[in-house]
C-alpha cells in the first residue's frame, strides 16, 4: 500500500505489526513532523531517501495532499482480486461501487473489519484511492482491513462469480428487504453503490432497506454498517 502525508505516514511506522519498505522524502520536507518521521524510520531500521518533489508526487499521485512524504507499507490483510483468490475467500464481502467519498469508503473499511467480513472489494476505477483521508476515516483500520483490489467493478463482480459467489445489489428499489428471513449463501457479495447513481453492475438479487416519510436512501456508510451487522446478527442467531 503505498501510503502519504505525514501523518499517516507516521502511523504506520508507528505501529510494529506495519513492516514499511522505504520512506521517500522530498528534498524540500522539513520540519520538527519530518524530522518525527526520519526518527520513527531510525527506529524501525527503514530506508530514508530525499527525493525531488516531483518524484514523491508521481508515486502519491496526489500532490495537494502529500506533503513531500510518501511510504511503501506491507498492508498484511491486502491482496488482489481474482479469482482464485475469490474461490478462498470463507464469508460475505462487500464491493464498492462509485464511492468517491474518502470519509465514506474508510467508514465502511473501519466497519466491515470490525464484523469480520471476508473482504471489501476496492476498484482501482471509480471509488476513493487509499489515501490519507481514507485512512484517517477508518481511524488507522485500513491498513489491516481485507482489502481486495480490482481494476473495476465490473471485472471485480465477474471474478466474485467465478470464485462461486452469488452478488447482491442494495437497492431501494426491491421488495426484498434486507431483513427477509431468507438465508444468504456463505459465499455472498454485497455491492453497495453510490447514493446518486445507485448500482451500475447486474447483480443476481436485489436488497432494499426500508425508509419512511419522504427519505430516499441512507447515507452509503450507514447502509453498509446496518449490512455488515445484520450478517453478523445472523451468524449468531
Amino acid at each position: 500500500m503505498t501510503v502519504y502525508g505525514r501523518k499517516p505516514v507516521l502511523e504506520a511506522l508507528a505501529d510494529d505489526r506495519l513492516a514499511v519498505d522505504k520512506l521517500l522524502l522530498a528534498d524540500s520536507a522539513r520540519g520538527d513532523a519530518v524530522q518525527q518521521l526520519i526518527a520513527a524510520a531510525g527506529r524501525r531500521g527503514v530506508e530514508v531517501r530525499r527525493v525531488p518533489a516531483q518524484q514523491v508526487t508521481r508515486i502519491s499521485r496526489n500532490g495537494r495532499h502529500d506533503q513531500g512524504v510518501v511510504a511503501d507499507v506491507v498492508a498484511p490483510a491486502l491482496r488482489r482480486l481474482s479469482a482464485e483468490v475469490a474461490a478462498t475467500l470463507s464469508g460475505p464481502v462487500l464491493v464498492l461501487d462509485g464511492i468517491t467519498n474518502p470519509q465514506n469508503v474508510g467508514m465502511i473499511l473501519r466497519t466491515a473489519t470490525a464484523a469480520g467480513l471476508a473482504g471489501v472489494v476496492l476498484p482501482r476505477v471509480g471509488v476513493a484511492d487509499l489515501g490519507p483521508l481514507v485512512i484517517k476515516a477508518s481511524a488507522g483500520v485500513a491498513f489491516e482491513a481485507p482489502v481486495l483490489r480490482a481494476h473495476d467493478v465490473a471485472s471485480a463482480v465477474e471474478l466474485l462469480r467465478e470464485g462461486g459467489f452469488r452478488i447482491f445489489g442494495l437497492s431501494s428499489g426491491s421488495n426484498r428487504l434486507l431483513w427477509d428471513a431468507r438465508p444468504f449463501p456463505e459465499r455472498s457479495a454485497f455491492v453497495l453503490g453510490s447514493e446518486t447513481a445507485g448500482l451500475s453492475v447486474a447483480v443476481d438479487d436485489e436488497l432494499s432497506i426500508p425508509m419512511a416519510g419522504h427519505v430516499e436512501s441512507l447515507n452509503v456508510a450507514v447502509a453498509a454498517g446496518l449490512l455488515c451487522f445484520e450478517l453478523v446478527r445472523r451468524q449468531l442467531s
